[in-house]
Formats: structure tokens, C-alpha cells, sequence
């Protein structure tokens, strides 16, 4: 397994040449979509507002109302900048679940700009509101033995911004790449050793299956035991494999070979009919949702063993946990950083532009 950074797609012969990221090319996307949907929901405002104009004022309103509510009211010409910096946060983020582009934010060039730029605000802000020679005899306080502290102060600043946002997009990246390589390599494992063995292991695990199947009933007004029915399930998916694998092995790979894409579609619909068909045997109690929900799981297996390498290549136990953990880092993680990112900026920026009143006072 290698973990990379992001990929070089090409290289702009100028100025000494000016590689094309990954990141770059997401950023790119971020930057269209959010100006797209800017103009798209600021167009055409009328003082009987539609439903996207509804929408576009609440959104603006919540935003504004952070902003004052952390930087003070006379902050609140800040509002477009965090807000663009929250949304580039949020949907460099999200665009990484897309599978086609790489997250922007689990980048440290992508976090380490930001975050240079916002103490280069700091630093402006400061320099215009108490001038140059106060904001230099600010690094002497409270007295001059503490100068070195307050410039590495200063240079720490940045560095903590964008290594905290990026640290937990990439972690979670990471993290959600080695659960998934470990699973892999437990899947192959197992398969191998159900499809080495006799005939009597996959009796064995089908006969457990049908009967952790048949646990897992609803009684009478009740609800389906989850756990009993999911290893009942998997179960009787290992037998299932083995069983495919021993009818694979008598008529041989009887299908073309894929390209890439199509190969890549195939597995999607596959794995679509498959949690479909799991999602009906969970959830419908009545008995045409039940048989609908025994075809889609059986379509869904076959065609995942349609378009593996052989079927004992389906990596069972990657199914499902690997998706969890992406959507919790890649969702929850990254809501949390977009706004963590944001609250700190605005923190920062309104240390350096107090109130009004605060100036004059001596």
C-alpha cells in the first residue's frame, strides 16, 4: 500500500515551470462553483422573495450573525471573506468524496496559504490601526526579554492554523486508507482459506447462515434482530462465494473484459442493487418487499462476482465499514474544520480591529 501526495497532471512551461495539482485543479472547481452559485442566487432579487431567495438571505443572515456575534458589529464588513473561506474549507473538503478530485484542504499548501493570509491581515490591520513603530514595540511586551517568544508567537500562528485543518483531512484520509488495506488483506485471507477447503466449510457456513437468518425473524408486532441477520448474511455470502467459485472453476471466466470505466459503473450499480436489496430485507416487513429485497441482494452479489477478478476476489469485509469511516471524516471532521478554521480567522482578524470606541481610549 503507498499513500501519495497529490498528483502532477501537468507542467506549465513558465516561469520556470508551474505544475498542475490535484489540488490545484479542486481548488479551481471550488472557486467556479462557489462564484456559479454567488451569481445564480444574488440575480434577480425582488422585495417578494422566492424560494431561493429565501434561501440565499438565510444563509447570509446566519453567516452575518456569526461574524458579529465573534468579531463585534464593526467587524462586519469580514462577513464575505469568512464566509468564502468557511465554503472553500467546506466543498474542498466534500469534493474529496467524489472519488474524481482530491480534497483541496488535505493539502498543506492549500491550509498554509490560507492561514499565511490571515496573519498577513493580522499584521495590516494592526500596522494600520496603531502604527508601524506600535506594532513593532508590541513584540517587547509585557517587557523586552519576551521578544523572542512573541516573534516565534507570530510565526507559530500560522503553522498551528493550517497543520490542525490539514492534519485531520489528511488523518482521516490515512486512517480510512489502512482500515481498508487491513481489511482487504483479512478478506483475502479468509477467502482463500474458504476456497482451499473442502465442501464441508461452506455447508457449515451456509448451514449457520440459513439458521442466524431465520433467528433474526420478527416475531409477532416486533422488529428484525440486526445483528443475528447481518452475520447470517455474511454467512451465507462466504458459503455463496465458495460456491460460485466452484462453478467458476468448472465453466471459466465466460464475460469480456471490462474497460476501467465500465468496470468502475459496473461495480457502482452493483453495489447499489446490493445495499438496495439489504436496505428491503431490513426495513419491509411485507412479503413482496422481502422476495424484491432477496432479488436485489442476489443481483447485486453476482453482478460484484461478475466484475471481480474470479468471485473469491470480492473483498467481503470491505464492504460497508471503509464507507462509514469516509463519511465521518470527510463530513463530520470537515464540517468541524471548516468552522474551527473560521472561528480562529475571525478571532485573529478581530484582535487587530477593535471597536471604535476602544481605539480612542488611552
Amino acid at each position: 500500500m503507498t499513500i501519495n501526495g497529490p498528483k502532477i497532471y501537468f507542467t506549465i512551461p513558465i516561469f520556470g515551470g508551474i505544475p498542475i495539482t490535484q489540488t490545484l485543479v479542486t481548488s479551481f472547481v471550488v472557486t467556479l462553483i462557489l462564484c456559479v452559485t454567488g451569481v445564480l442566487m444574488g440575480r434577480n432579487l425582488t422585495k417578494r422573495p422566492g424560494k431561493r431567495q429565501v434561501l440565499a438571505e438565510k444563509a447570509v443572515s446566519v453567516i452575518t450573525g456569526m461574524v458579529k456575534e465573534a468579531m463585534g458589529d464593526h467587524n462586519a464588513h469580514w462577513t464575505p471573506f469568512i464566509a468564502t473561506v468557511f465554503l472553500s474549507s467546506l466543498l474542498g473538503t466534500f469534493l474529496g468524496m467524489t472519488g474524481i478530485l482530491r480534497s483541496s484542504t488535505a493539502d498543506i499548501s492549500t491550509t498554509m496559504t490560507w492561514a499565511v493570509l490571515v496573519s498577513f491581515i493580522c499584521w495590516y490591520q494592526s500596522i494600520k490601526n496603531n502604527g508601524f513603530l506600535a506594532w513593532l514595540k508590541g513584540f517587547t511586551e509585557p517587557i523586552a526579554v519576551m521578544t523572542p517568544m512573541n516573534i516565534v508567537s507570530e510565526i507559530a500562528q500560522p503553522v498551528s492554523l493550517a497543520f490542525r485543518h490539514f492534519g485531520n483531512i489528511a488523518g482521516g484520509g490515512v486512517i480510512t486508507a489502512l482500515i481498508y488495506w487491513a481489511l482487504s488483506g483479512a478478506s483475502a485471507g479468509v477467502l482463500k482459506l474458504i476456497a482451499s477447503s473442502s465442501v464441508a466449510v461452506p455447508l457449515v457456513l451456509l448451514a449457520a447462515g440459513v439458521g442466524l437468518l431465520f433467528l433474526s425473524r420478527p416475531k409477532a408486532g416486533g422488529k428484525r434482530k440486526k445483528l443475528p441477520f447481518l452475520a447470517g448474511l455474511l454467512c451465507t455470502a462466504l458459503a455463496g462465494l465458495r460456491l460460485v467459485d466452484w462453478l467458476w472453476s468448472l465453466t471459466g471466466r465466460a464475460y469480456p473484459e471490462l474497460s476501467g470505466l465500465g468496470c468502475g459503473l459496473a461495480w457502482f450499480c452493483a453495489l447499489g442493487m446490493l445495499l438496495a436489496g439489504i436496505v428491503l430485507l431490513i426495513g419491509r416487513k411485507s412479503k413482496n418487499g422481502t422476495v424484491l429485497g432477496i432479488v436485489l441482494t442476489a443481483l447485486g452479489f453476482l453482478a460484484i462476482c461478475f466484475v471481480s477478478e474470479g468471485p473469491m476476489g470480492v473483498p467481503v469485509l470491505t464492504l460497508g465499514l471503509p464507507a462509514v469511516l469516509s463519511l465521518y471524516f470527510d463530513v463530520f471532521s470537515g464540517v468541524i474544520q471548516a468552522f474551527v478554521f473560521s472561528l480562529l480567522t475571525m478571532i485573529y482578524i478581530s484582535g487587530n480591529c477593535p471597536a471604535p470606541e476602544e481605539k480612542s481610549n488611552p
